[in-house]
């Protein structure tokens, strides 16, 4: 069986008009590359003709692939399942609607060849309307600032990856906009580079407010997931040492009123206040010493990401 050198992996919804001439243009990129692949196609759950032209594609072209899902589960559950599949060194994922230029899957490779493990696109000029413009420039302004790597544009569906990055991903919900994070907090070298966008020929955008916001709750997840997975006290200890004091001086100082100034306490909203954030601050404190003995007992927690063993053998420790 021959080894395959680059998994494509393309995920899509109803993209029925698009996918003869994407796999055209892939398959005279791939030519020129004269190296072996794989085009794998997950179609979410399309409730057109998308399945029919990719079963229809893989006779005339063994290189093709199909995971059909029953129902529309999301890019990241397509992503999932097509890196599971993916048997590649490397990775290529891209869009179905065109607009990503397999053009650039090239330079894409080139870029990993320089010590990067995942290289991401960048949308330098993008041909999308205003709205979606701008909500990605905020997007990826805030994501920046949370994550702590710089990039332009962190959800362009060209990308560029070492196989160990997707095997190491657990992807799920909308975290797909994340994956440089996911990547880079895990030690891997996250990287950029400008590629072409082309403006949509077929269908329409499936681009939404309501994706922009869950888009916000997802970073959060991330963070929390990324920063304190191993060490939940760390971020539940700190909340609850703030409210805690911030209690605490409250009612120190209040205390203080009743004994030397002879100020009555009946009836004061500091008062109440004040045992509210010690509450709290117990409350955090207290989920945070949850969340370390959960993380303490689960069969994974040791688990960390080996990038390369020396002085081994299979015999150790027989």
């Amino acid at each position: 069986m021959q080894n395959i050198e680059i998994s494509l992996v393309i995920p899509l919804y109803n993209e029925e008009e698009s996918l003869v001439e994407l796999h055209h243009q892939i398959k005279n990129v791939m030519a020129r590359l004269e190296k072996s692949y794989e085009i794998i196609f997950i179609d979410d759950g399309s409730t057109d003709k998308s399945a029919g032209i990719i079963e229809d594609l893989h006779k005339q072209d063994e290189h093709v692939k199909l995971i059909q899902f029953r129902k529309n589960y999301g890019k990241s559950a397509g992503l999932a399942a097509g890196f599971k599949a993916a048997s590649g060194d490397f990775v290529i994922t891209m869009d179905a609607d065109l607009q990503d230029d397999p053009a650039e899957i090239p330079n894409l490779l080139n870029k990993l060849q320089e010590g990067y493990d995942l290289v991401s696109g960048w949308k330098k000029v993008r041909h999308d309307p205003l709205s979606k413009r701008l909500a990605s420039k905020v997007y990826n302004y805030f994501t920046s600032i949370f994550s702590g790597i710089r990039l332009h544009d962190f959800n362009c569906g060209l990308k560029a990856y070492k196989v160990d990055v997707v095997k190491s991903m657990n992807v799920y919900g909308e975290l797909h906009r994340y994956l440089p994070v996911i990547a880079h907090r895990n030690g891997f070298r996250v990287t950029e580079i400008p590629v072409k966008h082309r403006a949509r020929k077929y269908g329409r955008s499936k681009f939404g407010g309501a994706r922009f916001a869950r888009g916000a709750f997802d970073l959060m997840t991330i963070t929390f997931l990324t920063r304190y997975k191993k060490r939940p006290l760390h971020l539940f200890g700190l909340l609850g040492f703030i409210f805690f004091s911030a209690g605490l001086l409250v009612s120190i100082w209040l205390t203080w009123e009743r004994i030397v100034l002879n100020k009555y306490l009946s009836s004061r909203p500091m008062l109440f206040l004040g045992v509210l954030l010690i509450i709290v601050g117990v409350q955090f404190f207290s989920i945070g010493l949850l969340g370390e003995m959960i993380t303490a007992y689960r069969p994974d927690s040791d688990a960390y990401l080996v990038k390369k063993n020396i002085g081994w053998n299979d015999k150790a420790g027989n």
